[in-house]
């Protein structure tokens, strides 16, 4: 970051002195106003719940800009990065800060792939779930794990040690999620191939059993890459601010990740796709396309309670740039299984008509974002709506590494520790118990 040329003001009405304060630049994007020594200089602190207004950290791996619909990671825009690279090379990218030539390429994939296989007790520790469990609350404790089966790498200090959590992290992930997966639903756990792609090995782990020979699909194949990508990254959201608090302590990488999953799990963060095609069951079951009216009017009545999920964006102001992309897939996906008639989509696409039409949303700009498509497109592939956000946390696991890499290496990063606007009791006394 730059220094500015100007500085901000800060004046009060009660005639204390003003103070000055330096302003950064970024190479895009707003200028921020330094107020770390404002504690000292005033004895306040600012106030700002959600963090709507405030720069907590310098990153140089993704920027957003809501209002004109952009996406970049390292400065790539995502529509390139989806239609032109697969996974393991948007992995690259996150981590290192440029695409891969081949020979970088054929390492990484390498290294990536000989690390898939989990120790052989992970399995046992999954059967102390219930078969029941929701799969996050199941990641949450395999990811977890982790650090007490791969000590040999969970000093976050060293370099090494983050190197090579960070590629069995991304090996590994998958795994976990399939075999998540499969002990939900009963079925054998199946090891990795190492001779498929990195996505083709996650879906035959998902969907092979072993009484009959798995043929892979390369349209369904390469929907899930897509997905992969657009999520692989999303700046400084909720999960990944977690990731860089906790990882501040300097807590394993394991268990910073793993605080990552947990946040993610929530309806309002990763979860926001299951939610959006609960929305859609919900709606089949009044009726179904008859219906849409009457939800919808429910939608805009603020004393209903019900909401749209899957449609508009906290960051975005304008079109999700990862809708688009989803939405062509989710197309070539319902094409390639002959699901163009199912009646859960066919309701999603009327439900979407009526969001890009009527006035209410479109003033308010809630068109279809990126859940209400992925969703869509994994539950055609056959994924259960549970698995959804364990999918997300798979593909994001980069993102949050090279998130919790870059925190260390910054020479300004210390442990998180954000203040309060107390509003609790002042000073009393206890008394006795007989004069309460």
């Amino acid at each position: 970051m730059k220094l500015a040329d100007n500085k901000a003001t800060l004046s009060f009405s009660n005639g204390s002195p003003g103070v000055e304060l330096p302003i950064y630049q970024g190479n895009i994007g707003p200028d921020v106003i330094d107020i770390r020594k404002l504690y000292a200089q005033t004895g306040m602190f600012t106030y700002d719940p959600g963090f709507m207004s405030t720069a907590a950290c310098q990153s140089s791996i993704t920027y957003i800009d809501g209002d004109k619909g952009e996406l970049l990671y390292r400065g790539y825009p995502i529509e390139q990065l989806a239609t032109q690279c697969d996974f393991l090379e948007t992995c690259y990218l996150l981590l290192y800060g440029e695409l891969p030539n081949a020979t970088q390429k054929e390492d990484f994939v390498a290294r990536v792939t000989n690390h898939t296989m989990v120790h052989e007790q992970m399995q046992f520790f999954l059967r102390g779930f219930r078969r029941d469990a929701h799969p996050m609350a199941v990641m949450t404790g395999l990811v977890g794990a982790l650090s007490a089966f791969y000590h040999d790498s969970t000093d976050i200090n060293n370099p090494e040690h983050r190197e090579i959590s960070a590629i069995r992290l991304i090996a590994k992930m998958p795994t976990l999620v399939a075999m998540a997966f499969k002990y939900a639903a009963g079925q054998p756990y199946i090891y990795p191939q190492n001779s498929l792609s990195y996505t083709a090995n996650f879906m035959r782990m998902m969907f092979a059993t072993p009484c009959e020979e798995y043929k892979s699909n390369d349209v369904l194949v390469r929907a899930m890459d897509r997905i992969f990508i657009l999520h692989a990254d999303h700046e400084q959201n909720a999960s990944t601010s977690t990731v860089r608090l906790c990882g501040s302590s300097g807590t394993n990488p394991f268990a910073a990740i793993a605080a990552g999953v947990a946040c993610l799990w929530g309806p309002a963060h990763g979860g926001a796709n299951e939610a959006a095609l609960n929305m859609l069951e919900d709606i089949q079951r009044m009726g179904g396309v008859a219906k849409i009216g009457e939800f919808v009017a429910k939608v805009k009545d603020k004393n209903s309670g019900i909401k749209l999920m899957g449609f508009g964006h906290r960051v975005y102001k304008n079109y999700d740039p990862r809708a688009k992309l989803m939405r062509e897939t989710c197309y070539e996906v319902l094409g390639e299984l002959g699901l163009q008639n199912d009646p859960l989509f066919k309701l999603a696409m009327a439900l979407e008509k009526v969001a890009l039409e009527d006035e209410y949303f479109v003033s308010r700009k809630l068109y279809p974002n990126v859940d209400f498509y992925s969703g869509i497109v994994q539950r055609a592939i056959g994924i259960p709506v549970s698995l959804f956000t364990a999918i997300f946390a798979l593909a994001r696991t980069v993102g949050w590494i090279a998130q919790l890499n870059e925190m260390i290496g910054d020479p300004e990063y210390k442990i998180g520790r954000p203040r309060q606007l107390f509003t609790g009791s002042v000073r009393r006394e206890v008394k006795a118990i007989d004069q309460r």
